[in-house]
């Protein structure tokens, strides 16, 4: 019997860590693009999604206001962060949860569709995108109450 949508939106919620972020691309190793100890956070229990992952040890700003980056450390900050937020739904018959996205870090993302291929393995969470330029798999770890 298939899951159902609510089934897999409750595998779903609750908090994720994050485990790998890489792309895979044919011909070439596999990437990573905030290195290989990234660090990230991902659904929330009441169904909204802030998809939020960052390069381990970022350089710190001189300054405490964020206000005061130079440009130098404001392209810094930019590329090791990757993050965006909005509401989530599933397709249980094609395994793909889509992030509706309402707001990103990159301007681009907002009021886009992220489409992710998604499959519980191990006690992890796999999801896998097709981008223009390779797969992307983000791999999760749940987040267990104390």
């Amino acid at each position: 019997m298939s899951p159902t949508a609510l089934d897999v939106g409750d595998r779903l919620l609750g908090a994720w860590t994050l485990i790998e972020w890489s792309e895979l691309q044919p011909g070439k190793p596999k990437a990573f693009p905030l290195g290989e100890d990234a660090i990230g956070h991902i659904y929330t229990a009441d169904g909204h999604v802030a998809a939020q992952l960052a390069r381990c040890e970022r350089r710190a700003f001189p300054s405490e206001d964020w206000r005061d980056a130079g440009k130098d450390d404001a392209a810094h900050a930019f590329k090791d962060y990757f993050g965006y937020f909005g509401i989530f739904s599933i397709d249980t018959e094609r395994q793909i949860v889509t992030h509706h996205v309402e707001g990103s870090w990159f301007p681009n993302l907002e009021g886009k569709d992220q489409e992710r291929h998604y499959r519980f393995e191990n006690g992890l969470l796999v999801l896998d995108a097709d981008t223009d330029w390779g797969t992307v798999r983000i791999v999760w770890r749940k987040v267990l109450a104390s």
